[in-house]
């Protein structure tokens, strides 16, 4: 897949004057190495005043294309579907098979999941452990709010993998680390109750929503085997 590049306007948020921007609209790091480096660090966002001289992050709908890997990843800004259906898209790539295709709303996140997918782990048992490790962070903690977390380390010779969480109102960084079993007890979870999410056609987003709704499933079949031994 050629990388799509568009001229996008931009208004100065500074000065007020209007420019242009080159956008890329979709890459692919399998043809293209170097767009890996540029979309994680930001480069390929990156804007500045031809009048002024402001600089900032533009934000933008951008198709991430890892063919080696096997996964794709749509960041569309504050999208708020679970699923995205898109048509054009999907008869443009109906020939691929077993890849992995996620949406996110935000850039954190999209640079999440290409860590994820990059570490071939299964993004839907991370966002089950790191829920999971969240609710230990908060009782450190004292119970403060722990709302948002990325995975940040995986490394599977020493059998750990690390989350970096921003908890309570300032937001203060936060690093915890955990063995791998919790991953493990986590994708036997989602195998069980995430079956008819992993065979869902088009780019579909996992993220804490998704995972807590998993995590209901899960209780509430485990109250329902409890009850039944009751009765036996």
């Amino acid at each position: 897949m050629p990388e799509g590049k568009v001229n996008k306007a931009v208004v100065c948020p500074m000065c007020g004057e209007m420019s242009k921007a080159e956008i890329y609209t979709s890459v692919n790091v399998t043809v293209n190495k170097d767009f890996r480096s540029k979309v994680l660090d930001g480069e390929l966002f990156a804007w500045s005043c031809p009048s002024c001289g402001y600089s900032a992050r533009l934000t933008y709908p951008i198709l991430y294309n890892d063919m080696k890997n096997r996964f794709m990843v749509y960041l569309i800004p504050k999208i708020e579907r679970f699923q995205l259906c898109d048509k054009e898209l999907e008869a443009k790539y109906n020939n691929l098979r077993n890849i992995s295709k996620r949406v996110t709303s935000d850039f954190n996140s999209f640079k999440e999941k290409i860590f994820i997918f990059e570490s071939r782990l299964d993004d839907m048992a991370v966002e089950l452990t790191k829920v999971a490790i969240s609710q230990t962070v908060s009782k450190k903690l004292g119970g403060v709010t722990v709302d948002e977390g990325y995975l940040s380390m995986y490394d599977r010779e020493s059998n750990t993998m690390g989350f970096t969480y921003f908890t309570g109102e300032d937001r203060t960084p936060y690093v915890q680390t955990a063995r791998l079993e919790i991953y493990g007890k986590s994708k036997e979870i989602v195998d069980r109750f995430a079956i008819k999410d992993k065979k869902l056609k088009g780019f579909i987003k996992i993220d804490r929503e998704w995972a807590d709704n998993i995590l209901y499933r899960y209780k509430r079949a485990k109250q329902i085997e409890k009850l039944n031994k009751l009765k036996e």
